[in-house]
Order: C-alpha cells, then structure tokens, then sequence
C-alpha cells in the first residue's frame, strides 16, 4: 500500500490508488473518470502508463508494492500472487524475489502484456491452476495463495530438487506453516510437480530435520543404506540448558553435527566445542562435517558415519 492516507473526504479514486499502493487498471479508472481525463493524466506525466490497460496514479519509479499490484492485476481476473512470491509476502525469508510469480485458473492464457513491461518491473512468470479452492487464497492485498499453498507451488516450481527443498525447510524452519498444513495442500493437487518429493521433505521435516542440510544427512542415509537417526533429540548440557543434536544413533550412542557457514563465526565455534565436549564426557561418540562437505563428497561422509556405526555395534550385513 502507499505510504500516505487519503483524507476522510477523499474521492473513490483516492481510496482506489491507497488500496492498490497506485496501480489501477483502465476499466477501473475510467469508471471514475471520463477516458479523456485518464489519457490526459498520462500525456501530461501526472501518471504513467506500464503496459496496456494497466496504469501508475504518479510518475517514479515503481515501488515492490507496486510491481506485486502490475503482475496481479496485468495477469487479469482471478490471478493471485502464488509460489515463492506470495510466500515472501507471507513473511519466509531468504527465497528468491525474482521472478515475480502469478496463479491464473487454468482456462486462462498469460496475457502477452506481461511480455511488454518497462525495466523497471521483475519479470513475471504466470502459471495455470485447474485447483485453486478458495481455502487455497489468502485475504491480502494484492490477492495471494495461502502460504502453505504457496510453499507447495514455490517447491514445484522451483530450478532444482535442492531449491525446493530449501522452500520447504525455510518455511517450516521460520514456523510460517506447519508440514500438516503442506501435507493437507498436497492431498488436494494430486498432479502438483515434484509431488514425492514434497511429501518425503515434509515427512522429514515433521520428524525434526528443518535445515538443509539435516534433509540431506537424511537422504544420503537413506541412499547408502544406513540407519535411520533421530534428528532433533533433545540433551540437556551439564549447565542444564536444553540442547538439540542434529542427529543421533541412540542405540549406539552415536551423534553427528552438520556445521553451516555460521559455525565458523568465533562465538558458535566456542559454543560447538563446550557442547561436543558435553556430548563426549556422557560417553556418547561424536561426528562433525561441515555442510558443503555433505553435498560435495558424500560418499566420503557415507563411509565414516558406516565405520563409526559398525565400531559402535551396528550390524551392517542385517
């Protein structure tokens, strides 16, 4: 929205321009103005024009408000903002602004207008949905999916299984939706890309793997055919505070730490170090890769988690 309120005696067209943060549409401007006035508005540079049909109640450069409102109302009835575009809007962190991406229903072809934008837009993708219940859409300005539908579009869409992983566990991980709310998504768009996928992710993640890379602790262990940790296990530490270990074997008392970028910073350093050496003085064995590790040699972690496991008393021929 603008950044400004209209007076209480403000006109509809004021109170048009504050809702849509200044984007209208030409039938919605000459239902309050005559044409003439609407084209006279734009020749004088008072507005601006962005494609066809679609117009700016002032003349600068285009706020992200207001690049959400062109691809709404650009993309025509019914669209909403969907995929990682709406839940950015929803509040999850870290997922890609652009493109920016639309829901159309499925009897409806992108309008080509969407082609002919000035530089100043992120390009807009429009996708085609023959579900989208009103359970899926979100009350919000401008009109976007519910976030759980859009975490299921945002993964679907997404370049790369890791890159729709990622979505999965952002969401979840900033606890903007939970995986009973994915899985309910998933149950009604049984044609919904990278469907499996979706379902196992979230499975993992309502067992207690949120990062990246716990989901991929769990696929390599899944694929070389080792044993199944418990993720997120809670420890108090010899102060009494109440840890959570990324994964840990307790049959064998075996416990691995995946380390992201942030574990190299001094502060996390030291406090990695006072709880490994609380997890080892209890008599429990400890493993520590680095994430980048985990995705650049997997195998070479397969192998020392194996040999740990099986000097533990894991049976590796059951």
């Amino acid at each position: 929205m603008m950044g400004w309120l209209p007076a209480h005696d403000a006109g509809r067209l004021e109170w048009l321009a504050f809702d849509q943060a200044g984007v209208v549409t030409w039938a919605q401007a000459t239902a309050l103005l005559t044409p003439g006035t609407v084209r006279g508005l734009v020749r004088s540079g008072r507005w601006r024009s962005i494609c066809r049909g679609i117009l700016v109640t002032g003349n600068g450069r285009l706020t992200w408000d207001q690049q959400l409102w062109v691809a709404v109302l650009a993309a025509g009835s019914g669209a909403v903002l969907a995929g990682v575009t709406a839940a950015g809007e929803a509040g999850v962190r870290g997922l890609r602004r652009e493109p920016l991406h639309v829901l159309v229903p499925a009897g409806r072809h992108p309008p080509t207008l969407l082609r002919r934008l000035p530089l100043d837009v992120t390009g807009v993708v429009v996708h085609r949905s023959s579900v989208l219940p009103d359970s899926h859409r979100q009350v919000a300005r401008p009109p976007r999916t519910t976030t759980a539908r859009a975490v299921v579009d945002g993964a679907g869409w997404a370049r790369s299984d890791d890159e729709a992983r990622s979505v999965l566990a952002a969401a979840c991980q900033q606890r903007r939706v939970s995986p009973e709310e994915i899985l309910a998504v998933l149950d009604v768009l049984p044609r919904a890309p990278r469907r499996e996928l979706i379902r196992r992710t979230t499975a993992d993640i309502a067992g207690g793997a949120e990062a990246l890379s716990e989901l991929d602790f769990l696929t390599l262990c899944r694929r070389h055919r080792l044993p199944v940790p418990d993720l997120q296990e809670r420890r108090r530490d010899q102060s009494g505070r109440l840890r959570f270990l990324d994964a840990y074997w307790r049959r064998w008392r075996l416990h691995v730490e995946v380390d992201g970028a942030h574990h190299m910073d001094v502060r996390h350093w030291a406090a990695d170090m006072q709880r490994q050496n609380d997890v080892w003085t209890a008599g429990d064995r400890i493993l520590r890769f680095p994430a980048w590790l985990l995705r650049s040699r997997p195998d070479e972690v397969a192998a020392t988690v194996r040999r740990a496991l099986i000097a533990a008393g894991w049976n590796a021929e059951m």
